[in-house]
Parts: C-alpha cells; structure tokens; sequence
C-alpha cells in the first residue's frame, strides 16, 4: 500500500532541497534547476510545511538545511536516484518485456552474454539488463528479478537453476613459464595470485595433484579479470575457470602452466527469488537456459 498522499511531496520540491543539500545554496539550486531563487525557497518552505519538521534555516542572508534537512536530503538522493534508474530501464527497453540480472563479471562476460545474444536473437521482445554483484544480496531490496551465484545451495530464500560447473587451470604469462607445461610440485616454487571470493582454491588445486601446499602467500584480488590481468603482465600464475582462460589462451596473453582442466567443488547458478513468482520473461530465459545448459553437457 502506497503512504498517504501528505507524506508524498512533489518531484520538484525534493529536487530542490537536494539540489540545496549538495549545492551549498539555494541560489546555485536555483541555477542549476532553471528557476528563480524565490521558487526555490518557496518550493522548501512548501516541503518544510509538508512534513512537518524545520528542514532549513536562515544562515546570514541565505538558507542552510538543518540535520534533520540534511538527513532528508540524503534520503531523498537515493529516491530520485532510484527513480531515475527505473525511468532509463523502461526507456530502454520501450514496449518490451525487461529483466534485471545480477551477475558476476568474468562469468556474466565470457560464459552468459554469448548465450544471451543468441537468446534475444530468438527473444527480440525481451531486454536483459545486466549488474554486477559479487556476492548474495536480499532481494527485496534491490531491483534484480534473478542473478548468477557461485558455489553452493547458500542462497537462502532463492530457487536454483544449475548452470555450469567450475573447471580450473593454473595460467601465465609465455615468459613467466618457457617450459610449460610444467609438474604440479613446480608450482610451489613460483609466484601464485589469489582471488578473494576462492579462499584456499590453490591449497585445494595442489592437493587434488597429490602435493602438500601449506599456508600459500601472494598477490589477492577480488575480479578474475584483475587478477588474469595480473598474469598476462607476468605477475605470477592465476588459476583461472575455463571460460575466461580459454579466451586468453586463444588471445596468446596467457597460456596453460600445466595439462588440463581440473574440476573442483562448487558451481554456477541462476537464483531468483520464492517471495514473488517468476514473470513469463524470466521464465523463458530460465528455461531457454536450461535446453542451452542440457545440450553443452549432453545427456547425463
């Protein structure tokens, strides 16, 4: 249920007391916005009445927001923000149907957006706008209708759609490893760069090779794309998914340290949220997933 219409101030004066809040004064307000200096105070004065709470002040010959006004100001910013955003989504997507996906970047780039312009291509009536997010977030705060989760079954208050399963492969720079490819154990013995959302993947990756790595140290970074960066410039030797080493592999700026992929725990998902019911668009791009997901794996 929509609040009472007194507790819902008009557009123009929230600009305004935002426009007051960042600007310092009412007369830069008033310049920005193409208005007199008068209907910006009167716009305020209009809010203050409104609300109910003294939102400004006399300062000298001017105006200035109290706390109470600068704390309305702040919230303000995040509506008209909001509202913004959702105006360009709409525009963007004119009579189409929209989706909002949140995705992880390395994956959203070199694993999804392939399969989403061969989606639109069957789908031209539907638009997928994409976000990033690295980690899970509650959906009823934020304006997402699915996104793209790593690891295990965690995501509380979500239904899951298996996407992928991770492959990995130790990958550097051609003049960090001349030999390659080389023995596991040699890895031991060679700059290692770490990713902040795979704590302990080089410590599990030795142990699946039947070597003991300890506590291991390096470089640490919260993106695969950073961190295969990293490699390429040969800053040492990143253990990258398949999807994105495949691409640099092909590119000549990495290439593979030792032979073969190695499947390790966790997996790719889609997750949309329980408390509301898929719409038709995010139905059929989950299930044109799913046949997309079937026929790379095959049967099995």
């Amino acid at each position: 249920m929509i609040a009472p219409r007194r507790f819902l101030p008009s557009v123009s004066s929230l600009l305004a007391l935002e426009a007051v809040d960042r600007l310092g004064t009412a007369i830069a307000a008033a310049s920005e916005l193409s208005l007199t200096h008068s209907a910006i105070s009167r716009q305020l004065k209009a809010l203050q009445d409104q609300i109910g709470v003294a939102l400004l002040h006399r300062d000298g010959k001017g105006l200035a927001l109290t706390p109470a006004g600068k704390e309305y100001a702040a919230s303000t910013r995040e509506y008209l923000q909001h509202l913004a955003r959702a105006s360009l989504k709409i525009r963007a997507a004119g009579e189409q149907s929209s989706l909002n996906l949140a995705v992880l970047p390395a994956f959203g780039t070199h694993w999804l957006l392939p399969r989403l312009y061969r989606f639109s291509a069957q789908h031209p009536d539907i638009t997928v706008n994409l976000g990033t997010r690295l980690a899970p977030f509650d959906f009823s705060r934020e304006g997402f209708d699915a996104a793209i989760h790593f690891g295990a079954r965690n995501w509380p208050g979500v239904d899951y759609l298996a996407l992928a399963s991770e492959e990995i492969i130790p990958s550097a720079a051609p003049s960090l490893v001349p030999q390659a490819p080389l023995a596991p154990r040699q890895l031991l013995d060679m700059p290692l760069l770490h990713l902040e959302s795979r704590p302990g993947a080089w410590e599990d990756w030795f142990a699946r090779h039947g070597c003991d790595a300890g506590h291991l140290h390096g470089m640490l970074f919260d993106q695969f794309t950073q961190m295969a960066e990293a490699a390429a410039l040969g800053f040492g030797i990143a253990l990258l998914p398949r999807f994105l080493a495949e691409a640099e592999f092909r590119s000549g700026r990495l290439r593979p340290a030792v032979t073969g992929f190695t499947t390790v725990d966790g997996r790719y998902f889609a997750v949309w949220p329980q408390i509301r019911p898929p719409s038709r668009a995010l139905q059929q791009l989950l299930h044109w997933l799913e046949q997309d997901s079937q026929t790379v794996q095959g049967p099995g």
